[in-house]
């Protein structure tokens, strides 16, 4: 096969064919950004910043086109789909700044004077995921190119379109062909070329946690440097002493949101037993409020899921058996609809309180006490996000600290913000992204002495 047709979610219909690269023509980009690299490295900070920002300003003038590009690939809401653009602006602005401040350091010692270097690593392998195609691009290639290394982005299969784009807008902007490359292709052939050549010396990878494995143990060969966002299970912990309406309130927005389809959503809830009859009271109406439908209009809230094999996956889980509390409602028809759905499951072994379902499927259980809660949330392989609903501030620095997740949020949902850093604890990851310090992972630390004696 060398073209892949492109889906709309919502309709089944075909949006696009987009040719597929092969392992031959992998080998040929990934050899011209090593040729490029030099070049690029050499570029002054001030010059390769200000590159940056004209790519930001191209994507900032671009941000509608790619919205709804990103609509009728991924089926995300039009809302959520111009957010996401306007993060991958976003991003590339936080780190144009960063070229002018990559600093070393000057450390003290005898005999001279010692100081290190942010040496750029060359050429980087950057794969995306289907389930937010464009924010996590932004997430690899920004540092990565504001490093000074050059760069070889793989999107998912299903979701290449906004991909191609930001490559066609990188260019408008004065990135060298050969610094910026999207190469839409399968991850057994583009993704395993960048695990397996040599000239490539890192991978950032989003995805599937039993992928991700593969991936660093083929890294591991050649040492090669990786970045891993994996799974999640993340746990929503509501107190009884919580805001139970704003809590019940806004927990479908912390799972529901791109239809379950997100590595940090809040699938399963830990309800404080005194209160979890009253919090399911109020999270029913919650849930029937979550509007479902056309992604391209302004009121839809959740959209369907990506694809017609993952629609079954998510099925699967819920079967007639399936200890179903209560249903929202989705469109019947073409598309890959589901409802928003929420399950009791008796505890935490059943699949449902267990696995990463991906879809609208949260899972509601009830706890003790503090340290019930801690040990709750922490009984999952995955520890990537979590949100702790609590008035007690001393409860919720205890419990944040207790839960092993990477990111945790106190009264609110947000696991992302581009100041701060992300990742995931356990097998929810490696590394980090974003944040002040992602620069750094892209480049080697380089020690250099110089003797003052005569």
């Amino acid at each position: 096969m060398t073209t892949f047709e492109v889906i709309n979610p919502a309709t089944e219909e075909v949006v696009r064919s987009v040719e597929l690269t092969s392992a031959e023509e992998t080998d040929a980009a990934i050899a011209r950004a090593h040729a490029a690299f030099p070049a690029w490295r050499a570029v002054a900070p001030g010059d390769r910043a200000r590159l940056l920002r004209r790519f930001a300003d191209a994507v900032d003038a671009d941000i509608e086109n790619l919205a709804q590009l990103e609509v009728v690939n991924a089926g995300h809401t039009i809302g959520n789909a111009r957010w996401e653009a306007g993060n991958v602006r976003d991003v590339l602005t936080y780190y144009s700044a960063s070229p002018e401040r990559l600093a070393g350091k000057q450390i003290p010692v005898p005999g001279g004077v010692n100081m290190t270097f942010h040496e750029p690593l060359g050429v980087v392998g950057v794969i995306v995921p289907w389930n937010f195609p464009m924010p996590i691009a932004g997430w690899g290639f920004a540092p990565a190119l504001a490093a000074g290394n050059t760069v070889v982005l793989k999107p998912a299969e299903l979701t290449p379109l906004t991909a191609i784009r930001l490559g066609e807008l990188a260019r408008e902007a004065g990135i060298p062909e050969d610094v910026f490359q999207v190469l839409p292709g399968k991850g057994s052939v583009v993704g395993q070329r960048f695990v397996d050549h040599p000239a490539v010396r890192k991978v950032v990878f989003t995805g599937s946690t039993e992928v991700g494995k593969r991936i660093m143990a083929g890294c591991a060969a050649q040492v090669k440097r990786v970045t891993l966002e994996l799974g999640g299970k993340n746990a929503n912990i509501v107190f009884a002493d919580a805001d139970l309406e704003k809590a019940a309130a806004t927990a479908p927005y912390g799972v529901f949101d791109n239809a379950g389809q997100d590595c940090c959503a809040r699938s399963l809830i830990l309800v404080q037993s005194s209160v979890h009859e009253k919090f399911m009271e109020l999270l029913e109406p919650a849930v029937n409020g979550v509007v479902v439908g056309d992604p391209r209009l302004e009121v839809t809230e959740m959209g369907p899921l990506i694809s017609a094999g993952h629609h079954a996956k998510v099925s699967s889980y819920v079967d007639d058996s399936a200890p179903v509390a209560f249903r929202g409602s989705a469109p019947t028809g073409p598309g890959y609809w589901f409802a928003p759905t929420v399950v009791t499951p008796p505890d935490l072994r059943h699949p449902l309180a267990s696995d990463e379902i991906f879809g609208p499927v949260v899972a509601v259980v009830p706890f003790d006490g503090e340290a019930d809660a801690i040990t709750m949330a922490n009984q999952t392989e995955y520890g990537l996000s979590g949100s702790i609903w609590t008035r007690d501030v001393g409860r919720a620095f205890r419990v944040a600290r207790g839960v092993e997740a990477g990111n945790l949020s106190v009264n609110s949902h947000s696991s992302v913000r581009y100041w701060t850093p992300f990742g995931g604890f356990k097998q929810s990851g490696l590394g980090r992204e974003l944040g002040p310090d992602a620069v750094d992972a892209f480049t080697e630390t380089k020690n250099v002495f110089i003797s003052t004696e005569e």
